[in-house]
């Protein structure tokens, strides 16, 4: 009687077995296949949207073009000169990584960016994103690129609520300025 039971029991561990087996294969066929599908779409979104802040940060070049070496770096194009640099960066926020896009001119100055990506506080931290802000940047050479709690016009003026990010998205456009300055000294 022993005996029986135990057999029966192997067997019930067995099916138990091949059954979790058989899920398992079955999602991960799922899952494989939803990424094969849309892993494309996610890729030219990206993109889309990257041209599409290359567009809006440097609205009068007429092309883009990659600079040799650099990887997702672009010279926007006007009248067969170049008029800016187009450049990722990130730097670590108060919500985590913010991801940009900054355009830096011929003459290593800021001119714009663009947030792809934060996870910041609504209402606060997301403020880095508004015209008001960005437009501090604009003109500012590396060494001017410092957060101020009291407002002045050489440096960025701190969100309220917000130093971290404000911190976060200077650093990262001040890294865009030096890398930039260092490429095109390095072209002379």
């Amino acid at each position: 009687m022993n005996n029986e039971h135990s057999h029966t029991e192997d067997n019930s561990i067995i099916k138990i077995a091949l059954n979790l087996t058989a899920a398992c294969f079955l999602s991960g066929v799922i899952i494989s296949s939803t990424y094969a599908f849309t892993a494309p779409i996610a890729a030219q979104e990206a993109i889309k949207l990257k041209n599409q802040a290359m567009k809006e940060l440097v609205a009068s070049a007429e092309t883009f073009t990659p600079v040799e070496g650099k990887q997702d770096w672009y010279m926007a194009i006007k009248d067969g000169k170049v008029i800016a640099y187009v450049v990722p960066t990130e730097s670590k926020g108060y919500g985590g990584t913010i991801k940009m896009v900054a355009a830096i001119s011929p003459e290593g100055r800021a001119l714009d960016y663009k947030i792809l990506f934060h996870n910041e506080t609504p209402g606060l931290g997301d403020k880095a994103a508004h015209d008001k802000f960005r437009k501090q940047f604009f003109g500012k050479a590396a060494e001017d690129l410092e957060v101020v709690k009291i407002p002045n016009e050489k440096n960025i003026q701190a969100l309220t609520g917000a130093t971290i990010t404000t911190r976060a998205v200077t650093k990262g456009i001040k890294e865009a300025v030096e890398q930039v300055s260092t490429h095109i000294a390095s072209k002379k």
